[in-house]
């Protein structure tokens, strides 16, 4: 297999800012009809599946649109999810309809990417399920966005 010299983000591997947007628009569409999910999400503001795909971006290597005209930061994500109590079910369910949701959309498939892709999931619905059961939420906003690549573990997470 070739090497590249220029590896490219997976932002840039993965399209363009469409292809986040239609994704999380497509996958949010699917987790409010879900028996599990929909009432987690329903009073979503209009603009969340807009903001999530410009984080995912973002953390991706894209465009700083979600820190920038979203006026967003990894503080601000973090916070949403305090005492939403999620439970490890819906976890699954959520990861199961995005990765659904990413065949259906045709997002790339090939191992590379989607392991990459995979891990950030994982690591982030994890984490989501752990600052949903919080009361304060442990990242200030002076922290920098997680940035993901090819090969990123995300850890080791310490817990204070």
């Amino acid at each position: 297999m070739p090497i590249l010299k220029d590896v490219p983000t997976l932002y840039q591997w993965a399209g363009d800012m469409h292809t986040f947007e239609t994704l999380f628009s497509r996958f949010y569409e699917k987790v409010l009809q879900d028996e599990l999910l929909g009432d987690v999400f329903k009073n979503m503001s209009p603009d969340h599946q807009r903001h999530v795909a410009h984080f995912v971006a973002e953390v991706f290597g894209g465009e700083q649109l979600y820190t920038g005209r979203d006026h967003g930061s990894h503080a601000s994500m973090i916070g949403k999810h305090i005492g939403k109590m999620l439970t490890e079910e819906k976890r699954q369910r959520w990861v199961q309809l995005l990765l659904q949701t990413a065949d259906e959309v045709g997002l790339k498939s090939d191992p590379e990417f989607r392991s990459a892709f995979v891990g950030y999931i994982e690591w982030g619905t994890r984490l989501a399920v752990i600052n949903s059961h919080l009361t304060d939420n442990p990242v200030t906003e002076s922290e920098p966005m997680p940035k993901w690549g090819w090969g990123e573990t995300g850890g080791p997470y310490i817990a204070e």
